[in-house]
Order: C-alpha cells, then sequence, then structure tokens
C-alpha cells in the first residue's frame, strides 16, 4: 500500500487545512495510507495526523522571526522529531504545502529530502517560497524576487520582522536549499503564480498547475436567506458578503467601510465573516461583523443567503472563497488580482479594476438588476464543472501514480 505524507501547519481547518484533509480523504479512497502533520489547528480527519512541535517552539519562532527576520530557520528540535516520525512511516511521496507559518526549519528539513531521495510534491499556495521575505508582494508591485531580494520595503508585513532586515540572505538561503533536491515536482494553484514560478529561481523544476476543488456536497444552494434574514435583520435588503481567514488592508478590509458610505443602508446590507472583535468594533454600525468560524454549514448558508459574494482583494493566488460562493449560487465580485480572477466571467459576476470603488458599486447594481435567479443556476454549474473537489483532488492522486511510476521507470 502506499503512502503519502502531507506537511502541512494545519488539518482540515482553514483553506489550505482542508485542502490537505481533501486529498488526504482522495487518496484514502484510493487505498493509499494517508497521514497529514499540523502544528495548530486540527478537525477531525480521515487520515493518521501528526503533531509538529508544540506552542513553546512555535512562541519561540515567532520571537526569533520578529528579532532576526529568519523564519523557517528555527523549530529545529521539532523538524529533527518529524523527520524521525517520517523514517518509521517511510512514506512513498512527501506533498509540502506552506512550510511558512513558525513551525519548521527548511534547511534540516530540505537536507534530510536530498539525502533520502523521497519524491516531493509542494503545492504553492502564495508566493513565500521564492521571496526573500513576503508571502505576496503585488500589492506592493515589487519585483525584487526576479533577481535578489533586499531592503524589504514589507519587512513589518507577515512573517514580521521588528528589527532585523535578513530578505537578501533569505533569498540566496531559499534559493540554495529548495534548488537543491532533484525529485520535486511544483503545483501553482492558479496560472498567474505558474508565471511567477517561471519567473522565479524555481524555474527548472516541472510543474503542473492544479487549481483548488471544493466539497460540493457541503457548499451548495441552501434555502436559508429566511434563516440569515431572521437572524440578523436582513429582511428585503440586497446582501453584499464578504469572507476571510485573515482580514487586512490587502484583503480589502477598507473597501467596505467605502462601499457602505456609498450604498442606501435601506436597500443594501454589508455582512462580513471572519473579522477579529477588534475588527468589528471599528466597523460602521450598518456593517454586521461576524468572528471566523471553522462551521463550513454556517459559511453555506451565508454564501446561500448572500444575493453577491464581494471580494475586493488586492493580492491572491487563487482564493477559495470565490469557489465557495459559486457552489452556492451566489455570482462573485472580485478585484482584478492575480489568481482571483480565474473563477470568474460574465455569467457568474463581475472583475473590477484594483481600487474602483464606483466600479463595484456599479457591478453590484448590475447583478441587482439581473437578479440571483440569472446567475445562480450558471454558478452552480462552473463549480461542478471546474471546481469539484473530487476531480481536482484526483488530479493529485494521478499525479503521484505518474511520480512513481516514472521513478520505477529510472531505477
Amino acid at each position: 500500500m502506499p503512502t503519502l505524507l502531507q506537511i502541512s501547519i494545519e488539518v482540515n481547518s482553514g483553506s489550505v487545512g482542508r485542502i490537505a484533509e481533501q486529498i488526504g480523504a482522495t487518496i484514502f479512497e484510493n487505498g493509499w495510507a494517508s497521514y497529514i502533520t499540523y502544528a495548530r489547528n486540527n478537525n477531525p480527519s480521515k487520515s493518521k495526523v501528526i503533531k509538529i512541535g508544540n506552542k513553546f517552539d512555535l512562541y519561540r519562532h515567532g520571537i526569533e522571526t520578529r528579532i532576526f527576520d529568519s523564519h523557517c530557520f528555527s523549530s529545529k528540535s521539532a523538524t529533527k522529531d518529524l523527520i524521525n516520525t517520517i523514517k518509521e512511516i517511510k512514506p512513498d511521496i512527501i506533498h509540502l504545502h506552506h512550510l511558512h507559518g513558525y513551525f519548521i526549519n527548511i534547511e534540516i528539513l530540505f537536507d534530510y529530502l536530498k539525502e533520502y531521495k523521497i519524491p516531493v510534491v509542494w503545492t504553492f499556495h502564495d508566493c513565500w517560497s521564492f521571496t526573500g521575505h513576503c508571502a505576496h508582494f503585488d500589492f506592493i508591485g515589487c519585483e525584487k524576487w526576479k533577481t535578489e531580494c533586499h531592503h524589504c520595503e514589507q519587512k513589518t508585513e507577515y512573517p514580521a520582522s521588528l528589527l532585523a532586515d535578513r530578505s537578501q540572505q533569505n533569498y540566496l538561503d531559499k534559493k540554495r536549499i529548495f534548488n537543491s533536491i532533484n525529485n520535486l515536482t511544483i503545483v501553482p494553484v492558479s496560472n498567474w503564480l505558474s508565471g511567477k514560478v517561471k519567473d522565479s529561481f524555481l524555474k527548472n523544476y516541472p510543474y503542473k498547475v492544479i487549481q483548488n476543488g471544493i466539497d460540493l456536497n457541503t457548499f451548495y444552494p441552501k434555502k436559508s436567506r429566511t434563516i440569515i434574514d431572521e437572524l440578523y435583520n436582513l429582511k428585503d435588503k440586497f446582501i453584499i458578503l464578504g469572507v476571510a481567514s485573515t482580514w487586512d488592508k490587502r484583503k480589502g478590509l477598507e473597501e467596505f467601510p467605502k462601499l457602505n458610505e456609498l450604498i442606501d443602508s435601506k436597500l443594501y446590507a454589508i455582512v462580513l465573516v471572519g473579522l477579529s472583535k477588534n475588527q468589528i468594533q471599528k466597523l460602521p454600525k450598518s456593517i454586521i461583523g461576524i468572528e471566523r468560524t471553522e462551521n463550513v454549514d454556517q459559511l453555506a448558508d451565508l454564501y446561500s443567503a448572500a444575493d453577491v459574494f464581494l471580494n475586493p482583494t488586492f493580492e491572491d493566488t487563487f482564493p477559495t472563497t470565490n469557489l465557495e460562493s459559486l457552489a452556492c449560487g451566489t455570482p462573485v465580485v472580485t478585484y482584478k488580482t492575480g489568481g482571483s480572477v480565474e473563477s470568474v466571467n460574465e455569467n457568474t459576476g463581475v472583475i473590477v479594476d484594483k481600487g474602483d470603488v464606483r466600479g463595484l458599486i456599479n457591478a453590484i447594481k448590475s447583478i441587482k438588476n439581473k437578479g440571483k435567479y440569472f446567475y445562480e443556476k450558471n454558478c452552480r454549474e462552473s463549480a461542478i464543472k471546474n471546481f469539484n473537489r473530487k476531480i481536482k483532488f484526483n488530479d493529485y492522486f494521478e499525479l503521484y501514480k505518474n511520480i512513481l511510476k516514472n521513478k520505477d521507470e529510472n531505477q
């Protein structure tokens, strides 16, 4: 029985954790053994789960990052323990997700991968793997990563350093470490991101774009409007929904108060999901703020009840929130950002130039005039055709099989 080990910071929690869980479920259904690691946030899983480190490791890693800008060069003991566990499991393939997040030491991990020559698949959910510091650079239009990072303008952004700027050395170290193994296949989650990989120091590795998929049995058009209306006092209002796991200006949080000033609160209502308590307190009273929820049924209720899903993100690779909304039959309005536009067409929503709040208003009014019924069937059909997790995550399974087949033929 072949064995897959996925290295993830979360299991069945957050967008990446849920993707790892669904990949694990897919290969488990095909008779493979599945293991997934986590450092924090794990929900029940069909795979066998492995804990990496502890809270002390996370805090120490975070402190060292804040002081030395040495993200992913801490957590030595935790990574060595993980490697000992990998030796016991003896996986046929190791699948990497986010390695950033204060839980792994990349040098120790890649030294092991180089020595033992285990085939590696690495899904890129963002750009951190080929920059000297940041996970995204689109917001500020930085292109230093194409040649060599230095004097980072985003030093205080995640993974934030408050003192040192090690971006140049990080860049050189990542370039050396990540190019040290031969049996690596990169999986960008969008065509936009694959273009960035081609311009990076990882351009010589084989790659295969596999866009994210979602569970269509969880996210589907639900008759939840009456429940949501009563719960949040939204009867007869056009609901504009925003969802993010973490909200900030890059995700477009500041666009909603701007939008709120331009709409009639008697006709429209803005509902935001995924906010912190502090963010909720700072919102205009007419905007409904909801904290982050792991309850996907509640999310599906909100997507289904909404008239439009608004994603005014300024940098993104391929947001699963767009897909979840489409699966629930709700059209998407998004800024023309990264891979966010790849899930939207004229039959499923509207794409607006970045920062054009008036354009958002016009897009929302256009959808309101046509009516949600005009979009609902198209949105659901697009999700079924293009983003069914059973198809998307089976693409990973086929990739694994091809890698093992090629490995056997070359031995």
